[in-house]
């Protein structure tokens, strides 16, 4: 399998560049799955997930899936800076139950632990990391919720 298609440099071939999958593309029995840059707006690269384990995950539509980096310490110990992890854009406000959400805030994508109090029907948004404040009863129609964290990955040290 070319390096590329598991999230390797660009394959070259003569000056041309082969360049990394921008949305949810085929290669053989992988799906590649495109990485967001931190603020979520484009396909920086693109990570390879065999096909038949990846539409056992998602909710239904494998083009609805987005890699994010995480970044800083704030979902810690769930997750841990530069942890890939895999973000269903179809499962996300219309579908909203307790979870971990990609959110855009203030131009960042940022990842939480989202809950929904049933009194008052807000949502607090929630730091794994104790160090990192909470917010508490939020107006669902103030959020900007991208989609569903379904997995992460992590490098062992």
């Amino acid at each position: 399998m070319p390096e590329h298609v598991l999230g390797g440099p660009p394959a070259r071939v003569g000056q041309a560049v082969i360049a990394h999958a921008a949305e949810a593309a085929a290669v053989d029995d992988y799906l590649l799955i495109p990485t967001l840059d931190s603020s979520g707006d484009g396909a920086e690269a693109a990570l390879a997930f065999q096909a038949r384990w990846i539409t056992g995950l998602c909710s239904g539509n494998p083009q609805a899936l987005s890699v994010l980096r995480i970044a800083g310490d704030a979902m810690h110990p769930t997750l841990s800076h530069g942890d890939p992890v895999l973000v269903d854009t179809a499962d996300g406000a219309e579908t909203l139950r307790d979870g971990i959400y990609a959110l855009r805030s203030g131009g960042n994508m940022v990842v939480k632990r989202l809950t929904r109090n049933p009194a008052t029907q807000g949502i607090a948004i929630k730091s794994d990391n104790p160090g990192w404040p909470d917010w508490e009863d939020c107006p669902p129609e103030s959020l900007d919720i991208v989609g569903r964290v379904i997995w992460v990955g992590r490098e062992l040290r």
